[in-house]
């Protein structure tokens, strides 16, 4: 009853009195004054050369995963574990526990809690212990993380090198900070090293963005040899290589041991890494790491003082909470099995219902696969005829930094409720393109 109060005060449509009750708020009868808007498209447009240019942020990608679909539509497109996979329990716990900590509610420091910098340090720097606290800034999340190490190594309109394909938000961000996405081609063991050496020599780039482990969209994990030649090519090229783990925590129940981050591995201060626990919680848990070791450490956390002063002390206190309990591990192990049982359960029903579509493989980690089409096929009309037949699907174009070799379809199996929805979704796909094929 009082949030229904709560929401009619807020409408204008009733008035609180305390102590004395609710009443009906007298009614509005002038009309909103039609306004003309039309002058924002100059003052949203930047002179080049005496002409007026557009400055638009292309975020079609980006909400693609993140819009809420209609109801009754399946998600195969989503980008976070479905409320039954996440910790919804041990969240509420340790947000509770949080709030009760001595001094949850005040300032907290710039880098971050302490505490939670040293848990992100033994994360990122493993067994060995390669990574300090003091070289860890907390961030709200992974995106954000990423938005702050584009806009502290790059300067606006220089090259930035990318994996083809690769992330839409990381293309998004990257645009939006006025650089220029150079694609680097990638296959089943990650990006073409050979071609990274040429990319930095022929367009200057002086960052390299790349995510090692379950890359997205691939599923590619970077070979042994790759990784070293990564930070070979880097370093004579002057370059920083921004490594976007996002998927670390994410590795299923058969994954094999996994190799450590790039950071790991990196004395040098090269390797820039990002890292968050939105993905393996929920997407409102916003809480994740920049690690960065030399001069840059300071420019990143200057950005983000600038951007946001810091990320809310509560949400660092409960993530600390959640991450100390017994109930971590356990949440760990039952996605890890949930995640493995979905990603089979999802190809058995594309090899039975939709053989056309080609798999190369699927990584024993992250929430999705790489389904390349049939030559010529529409991947937009074929997602805007899967979204009627009941399925949210995601087309591979905006994966891509330029044109694509061929079309493609990203499917993922985190957002959806289990097995029976995920055969269902592949069936409502099938119909969708048999109205197309």
């Amino acid at each position: 009853m009082s949030r229904a109060l709560a929401a009619l005060a807020a409408e204008g449509l009733v008035t609180t009195r305390p102590g004395a009750g609710a009443f009906r708020a007298e009614p509005h009868t002038a009309a909103a004054r039609a306004g003309d808007t039309s002058w924002q498209q100059v003052a949203l447009s930047v002179e080049t050369a005496g002409e007026a240019v557009p400055r638009s942020v292309e975020a079609v990608g980006v909400l693609a995963t993140l819009a809420e679909p209609p109801p009754g539509v399946i998600e195969l497109n989503g980008g976070y574990l479905h409320p039954a996979l996440q910790p919804e329990r041990a969240l509420s716990a340790a947000l509770a526990r949080a709030g009760r900590r001595p001094g949850a509610w005040g300032r907290p420091p710039i880098e971050g809690v302490s505490e939670l910098r040293a848990w992100f340090a033994r994360e990122i720097g493993g067994p060995a212990g390669t990574v300090a606290a003091s070289d860890v800034t907390i961030t709200a999340g992974g995106q954000s993380a990423i938005t702050t190490a584009l806009r502290a190594l790059a300067p606006p309109g220089a090259p930035v090198l990318v994996e083809s394909p690769t992330y839409p938000g990381m293309l998004a961000a990257a645009r939006a900070s006025g650089l220029r996405p150079v694609p680097v081609p990638a296959d089943a063991r990650g990006v073409r090293t050979d071609l990274l050496a040429e990319a930095f020599r022929a367009s200057g780039a002086r960052v390299f963005v790349c995510q090692p482990l379950f890359q997205n969209p691939t599923g590619a994990v970077l070979a042994d040899g790759r990784r070293r030649e990564v930070l070979r090519v880097a370093r004579e090229a002057g370059a920083f290589v921004v490594e976007d783990d996002f998927a670390r925590r994410l590795a299923h129940e058969d994954a094999p041991p996994l190799p450590p981050a790039l950071a790991a591995d990196d004395p040098d201060g090269i390797v820039v890494h990002v890292c968050s626990l939105t993905k393996i919680t929920s997407a409102s848990l916003r809480v994740g790491a920049l690690a960065a070791r030399g001069p840059v450490l300071e420019r990143l956390r200057a950005i983000q003082v600038v951007d946001s002063f810091f990320v809310p002390r509560p949400l660092q206190e409960a993530a600390l909470e959640l991450v100390g309990s017994p109930a971590w591990f356990r949440h760990r192990r039952t996605v890890a099995a949930e995640l493995r049982t979905r990603r089979e359960a999802l190809l058995t029903s594309l090899r039975r219902e939709l053989p056309r579509l080609d798999v190369d493989f699927a990584a024993s980690g992250g929430y999705h696969v790489w389904a390349r089409l049939p030559a010529g096929c529409d991947e937009s009309a074929l997602a805007a005829a899967a979204l009627r037949a009941g399925v949210a699907v995601a087309p591979g174009r905006p994966y891509y930094a330029a044109e694509a070799p061929a079309p493609h379809l990203r499917l993922s199996y985190a957002a959806v409720a289990g097995t029976a929805e995920l055969a269902e979704g592949v069936s409502r796909l099938r119909r969708a393109c048999e109205e197309l094929w």
